[in-house]
């Protein structure tokens, strides 16, 4: 059973307030700074073959920055340009079926026309998105990077216990979020279960589009997929249980991914829901948000 978030102040005190909100550069993503704390990581909820478990304690004893917002199309054109890295393509985008379509990529996600700047990126791999990060740490002279998975289910369950931020019942989720909808049903011929309400969006939303979680974050339910710096490990191993990342020796045959999207269903917009993919993975759904460290 999940415990309630107990503040950890003694651990380290933050330089800026919980809630604070800055940027380091004009084109860089608005960042909030989240307290140290204590939490539940994990749910006995999952799927054959994806378990959520086990629920284990993990403590964030550091503050830290997260992005207000996923990056968008906007910020990652700009990294594009400047550092002229190559992003992964062609992306899996939706025909008929899942299957990578020449032309496409984080410029064309597939959604039948271009992607508007101040919604989310996609098309991105987990090597793009590192990459994104890396850049954005030579810009500023600041520690960015992609969140542990820890980090990130910290952040998105936001102090709560229950299924989704907001409560244990999906009921008015479309006010919510942005997921597979009655919107996204009518626009493909995708064959999930649709939330059976319309969030007014079939593909990406602009970011901000609905209401924060309780750390003042937007979109870390639905929109899209967020990579994590985290090799994928089923069951959760024991350790770390510090808030750092689970890595292996060697390479890495699978990436944690968070958050759901707009092709998601209800259930698997949870916080604890795992998400699993080859680093080199290119397709539709998948983005990022930055950390920043302030210790």
């Amino acid at each position: 059973m999940a415990i309630p978030l107990a503040l950890v102040g003694s651990c380290q005190a933050t330089t800026q307030a919980p809630g604070t909100e800055f940027t380091d550069c004009e084109s860089c993503p608005v960042m909030v700074v989240v307290a140290p704390g204590r939490f539940m990581m994990g749910s006995d909820e999952g799927e054959e073959g994806r378990p959520n478990g086990p629920v284990h304690e993990v403590t964030i004893g550091y503050p830290l920055a997260v992005g207000k917002f996923e990056v968008t199309v906007a910020q990652f054109r700009r990294f594009v340009e400047e550092s002229g890295h190559q992003p992964g393509e062609p992306c899996i985008v939706f025909t008929d079926k899942w299957e990578p379509v020449p032309g496409t990529g984080w410029h064309n996600p597939g959604f039948g026309r271009a992607p508007l700047d101040d919604e989310p990126v996609g098309c991105i791999s987990w090597l793009d998105a590192k990459a994104y990060a890396a850049w954005l740490s030579r810009r500023t002279g600041k520690p960015y990077r992609l969140p542990s998975e820890a980090e990130w289910e910290y952040f998105a369950r936001a102090g709560t216990t229950t299924r989704y931020f907001w409560g244990d019942s999906d009921e008015g989720i479309c006010q919510r979020i942005n997921l597979f909808d009655r919107s996204g049903r009518k626009a493909s011929a995708l064959s999930y279960i649709p939330a059976e309400c319309d969030d007014g969006h079939a593909f990406a939303a602009p970011v901000g589009s609905f209401p924060p979680n309780p750390f003042g974050l937007h979109d870390t339910t639905g929109n899209v997929w967020e990579w994590t710096e985290d090799c994928y490990a089923v069951p959760y191993p024991e350790r770390p249980a510090d808030g750092s990342s689970y890595q292996v020796d060697g390479p890495c045959e699978l990436r944690s991914i968070r958050g759901g999207s707009w092709i998601t269903s209800p259930p698997r917009q949870r916080p604890a829901w795992r998400g699993r993919d080859p680093e080199a993975l290119v397709f539709s759904p998948f983005g990022l948000r930055v950390v920043r460290e302030l210790r």
